[in-house]
Order: structure tokens, then C-alpha cells, then sequence
């Protein structure tokens, strides 16, 4: 992801336009490839050192924003280590305490300070069996630019450039205090696959059915909570690729932009040509939700489970379960959805649409632990089943029961 200081965009009146690159360029991608080798031939040196043989394709200035985001974006496909013999925090403290005795004892002295002297005093009294060397290399060795590459995850040159555009989007979407996304004529399996991310990235959003086959989605941004922003404001970043599978929607969002949080809006639709880096899983189901319905059938007897439920259209518009329960003996269904982040508002209304569009037939299976404010204590009826780490298979099944009368 990009930071602030990098992210290049323009203002245009109440705009905000990010500045794209041309992933066909042959001048950019020949400084893709440059900075790609840099990380390819990598492993086994610290940060600092790939700072080092960058410096040449990063300016400081505006002309240095493009190169240095560029190799941020490597930077996060880069796995490092802290390469030490020894805790370097220990060593530290007791190489430290060794220096300032041994300088007090060469000044009363008047000797010169012996540094190696030091240091073999240390893996002395430390019990270590380290050359001087090795304790030299560890001593700062858990400081960002000297932790070591492991490995790189390498993509194309073409592709880091795709990559670049889309981190841009990303980027101002993190000050987004409102965002509407209308998508148009996909496939029931994408737009369940589209569904099924919001749900996964625990995003606070609305979803309606609107005209010319299309659903407009409308999402809280992180700006617009009270709390949880960073976190919230890196799901709803994350979301975007997915998005970017679609073939034709139109995505408007309200951003507060520089220090004084002027609103500006953003704008970007499929025909702005960014390309997503995400894997397009299809139906794919969030391991999480997975890992439920997998305990659920071997936990629970009596009802069966159906992970690929329809859509239900309220009167307040569309509602997307996460899965549909069927009674065994009697055929009542109850449907089930899982929820991470939350407000107080938000949850009782959607409690309240759900009473009343669809009264027992629901089971909420809501986080104790992510909730996005600090409100008073909230009081539901029947149907809300409140959860710590992760729902329980056998607590919603009791709760479906309950609702359904079975």
C-alpha cells in the first residue's frame, strides 16, 4: 500500500483526480525493471542496502514519488527476517553497560578504549560462544534497515505498473467518508462473489437492488467512524480489487482530503482501465465462513446447511445471508449472518428490517470484539447471537431453533 507522502493526485475544484500511469510506457516499464532487479537479486541483504542501490531512480522531489511508490509496492512482496546470533535487545543492553565501564577504567587509566575488548567481555559473560564479528552484526540487527530479505514475490514489469494505479485508488480511498458503488449487469455468481467480499472485508455497507440489472452498494468509510479507522479504512482499501473484476460498474466516494479534510469527491468506473492484481476466485468463500459451514456439518444434526444462498429483497432493499439453514424434520429456514465491523445504528436497523421482512427466519451472529463505536449498551430481541472469536456452530443452530419454533 502506498503511504500519504507518496501519493500522487491533482485537484480539480471539488475533485480529486489520481495522476495514472500508462502500464505500456517503455520508459516506465524500463524503471519497473530496474527497480525489480533490485529485489530480485536480493536475498540475503538488508533494507538499507536496497535503499542504497536505489537511490539513483529516487530523486527527492515530486520527480522521486513515482520510483519511490514503485518500489514500496516491491517492498510489500518482500519477506525480511532479523538476522541475529543473539537477541539484539540483550545484547545491546549488556554491551552498552560493558562500554561505559570499560571507558570509565581507559580514561582513569588513560589507555585507549579496546572496543574488541568489549565484546568478548560480553559473549563472555553472556555464555556465548560468538566472534566479535557475529556480535557486531547482531547488535542492531531488529532495526528496520537491517533486517534481511528472505525471499520476493516477483510479478512483471507491466504488472507492478498495474499494480501502481491501483494502489493510487487504494490510497485516497483510505480518507473516504462515504462511498456508492453501482455495478451493472454481471452473472448471479459475481455479484455473490462481490457480496461475499464485502462480508469477508467486514465492511459496514447497503446493499439495494436498482434499475438495469444492476445493485447500487452503498459503504461507510474509515472517516466516518469513530474508532477502528485505520483498520477499517485498510478493508475497505482491500475491497477495490475485487471490485476491479467487474466489467462495468461506477464507484463515487467522498474523500477528506489534506490537512485541513476538505471534501472532494472521487470518482472511478470499470472504463478507467485499472486492472486488478487479486486473483479472481469467482464464488470463492472467506476460509473463515469455510471453516464454519465445515464444523457446522460435523457438529450439529438436524438441520443442513446451504453456504450459496440467494439474495432476499426487503423492503429497504437487498439482503445477502451467509448461509441458509434447513430444518431437517419440519423444512422451516432460518438464515444466518456473521458480522465483524459494527455500529449501534446500523445493527438495529438492519435487526429492525430483518423483523420485520422476514420474523423468524434470521439468526445475527454478531462480534462482541469489533465494534466501531463506543456507544451505550445495545439490547436486541430474539435472533442475535453474540460472539466472541468466532461464531459457534452449536449456539446458532440453538438460537435457529429458538427463532424457527422447531
Amino acid at each position: 500500500m502506498l503511504t500519504g507522502k507518496l501519493v500522487r493526485v491533482k485537484l480539480a475544484k471539488n475533485k480529486i483526480v489520481p495522476l495514472y500511469i500508462e502500464p505500456d510506457n517503455e520508459s516506465l516499464l524500463a524503471l519497473a525493471e530496474q527497480i525489480l532487479l533490485a529485489y530480485r537479486n536480493s536475498a540475503g541483504h538488508t533494507r538499507g542496502e536496497i535503499e542504497d542501490e536505489l537511490k539513483d531512480f529516487t530523486p527527492e522531489g515530486p520527480r522521486g514519488l513515482l520510483p519511490a511508490g514503485l518500489a514500496k509496492l516491491c517492498e510489500d512482496r518482500t519477506e525480511f527476517e532479523v538476522a541475529a546470533d543473539h537477541p539484539p535487545d540483550e545484547l545491546r543492553e549488556a554491551v552498552f553497560k560493558a562500554a561505559a565501564t570499560a571507558r570509565a577504567e581507559s580514561a582513569n587509566a588513560k589507555k585507549p578504549f579496546d572496543r574488541n575488548a568489549v565484546m568478548s567481555e560480553v559473549a563472555e559473560q553472556l555464555s556465548l560462544t560468538l566472534t566479535v564479528e557475529q556480535i557486531d552484526r547482531s547488535l542492531f540487527a531488529d532495526l528496520k534497515d537491517e533486517q534481511r530479505v528472505i525471499k520476493f514475490d516477483d510479478l512483471t514489469p507491466e504488472q507492478l505498473l498495474n499494480r501502481y494505479n491501483v494502489a493510487l485508488a487504494q490510497a485516497i480511498l483510505l480518507r473516504c467518508t462515504l462511498m456508492e458503488v453501482r455495478v451493472y449487469a454481471e452473472t448471479p455468481a459475481r455479484f455473490r462473489q462481490l457480496f461475499r467480499a464485502v462480508k469477508f472485508h467486514r465492511l459496514i455497507c447497503t446493499i439495494q437492488e436498482t434499475p438495469g440489472d444492476s445493485y447500487k452498494l452503498t459503504l461507510d468509510g474509515p472517516l466516518s467512524l469513530f474508532s477502528s479507522t485505520n483498520k477499517y479504512g485498510l478493508q475497505l482499501a482491500l475491497f477495490l480489487p475485487t471490485l476491479l473484476h467487474c466489467k462495468a460498474f461506477d464507484l463515487r466516494a467522498n474523500i477528506r482530503w489534506g490537512a485541513q479534510k476538505k471534501e472532494k469527491l472521487f470518482h472511478l468506473t470499470g472504463s478507467d482501465g485499472l486492472r486488478s492484481h487479486a486473483p479472481d476466485f469467482g464464488v470463492y468463500t472467506p476460509p473463515e465462513l469455510q471453516m464454519f459451514a465445515d464444523t457446522f456439518a460435523t457438529k450439529v444434526k438436524g438441520w443442513t446447511l446451504d453456504s450459496d444462498p440467494h439474495p432476499i429483497l426487503l423492503a429497504t432493499g437487498v439482503w445477502v445471508p451467509d448461509f441458509k439453514l434447513t430444518h431437517a424434520k419440519s423444512g422451516k429456514e432460518v438464515f444466518v449472518e456473521v458480522f465483524g465491523f459494527w455500529r449501534k445504528g446500523d445493527i438495529e436497523t438492519h435487526y429492525k428490517n430483518l423483523a420485520k421482512g422476514v420474523p423468524g427466519k434470521f439468526v445475527l451472529c454478531v462480534s462482541e470484539q469489533m465494534r466501531a463505536d463506543e456507544a451505550d449498551e445495545v439490547t436486541f430481541g430474539n435472533g442475535v447471537y453474540r460472539y466472541k472469536r468466532t461464531p459457534l456452530p452449536e449456539e446458532v443452530a440453538r438460537m435457529a431453533e429458538k427463532v424457527a419454533g422447531v
